[in-house]
């Protein structure tokens, strides 16, 4: 098939935001069967199929070649996979949706301001608390590899599905790591992100599969939208 598949966000902000990229290039995209419709069309472009998904669902379809271009954020490629980056093109930097991915302990850890009070705090927590040191996130590749970086094994993943803040003070996990754009809820549940606990800094992107199929039609109809939104194509 030689139609562009182009992903964006499905609902929010981050839909909207999208939108206005293309809006302002002088391309509506349009819902074909209303707001509750998955598919939709790029006006002007009639070998554009656009899918409205959750911006989690667009990167891993991007890793896959199953999506052609889309709009979603780094940390979400760089979670669906070890080497995930490396399948996609990032094209632009769409200057909304950022927020940096980070590792943050309870205010009441004192002593622990870097990486490397973590390391030790790693090692001693089985002897003094009986059990291994618990890390909530949604970010399990992200924070596996950012500890192994910083020599830190001694851990357990709690897979947060909630508001991953809240973990500590619920007994769930003893710190976390989750997106912060401000740090502002951070701060309200009592949590502070290490001096150099900055694992990822993001923000959504223009990205285009490496993995698809590229036929000559499909790359001159990729070529012609980056040229309208003003890219260079890479």
């Amino acid at each position: 098939m030689d139609k562009i598949i182009l992903a964006i966000p499905s609902k929010g902000r981050l839909e909207e935001q999208s939108r206005k990229i293309f809006l302002e290039a002088g391309m509506e995209i349009k819902r074909a069967g209303g707001a509750r419709s998955y598919s939709g069309e790029l006006t002007g472009f009639d070998d554009i199929l656009v899918r409205f998904l959750p911006a989690g669902e667009i990167a891993r379809e991007l890793v896959k070649g199953n999506i052609d271009i889309g709009i979603t954020g780094v940390d979400l490629i760089h979670e669906t996979a070890e080497n995930a980056i490396n399948s996609v093109v990032l094209a632009c930097e769409l200057g909304f949706g950022r927020a940096d991915v980070v590792l943050a302990v309870p205010d009441g850890w004192i002593d622990v301001t870097h990486m490397h009070d973590l390391f030790d705090v790693a090692s001693d927590f089985r002897v003094k608390h009986g059990r291994w040191l618990r890390i909530a996130t949604k970010y399990v590749n992200l924070t596996r590899k950012f500890l192994a970086e910083h020599g830190i094994a001694q851990y357990r993943i709690v897979q947060s599905v909630g508001a991953t803040e809240a973990a500590p003070a619920s007994g769930v996990a003893d710190l976390i790591v989750d997106i912060s754009s401000t740090g502002s809820t951070l701060k309200a549940n009592g949590l502070r992100i290490l001096e150099n606990g900055i694992i990822l800094q993001s923000e959504a992107n223009l990205i285009i599969s490496k993995s698809s199929e590229w036929t000559p039609a499909k790359r001159m109809a990729i070529a012609q939208i980056l040229d309208a939104i003003g890219i260079m194509e890479k």
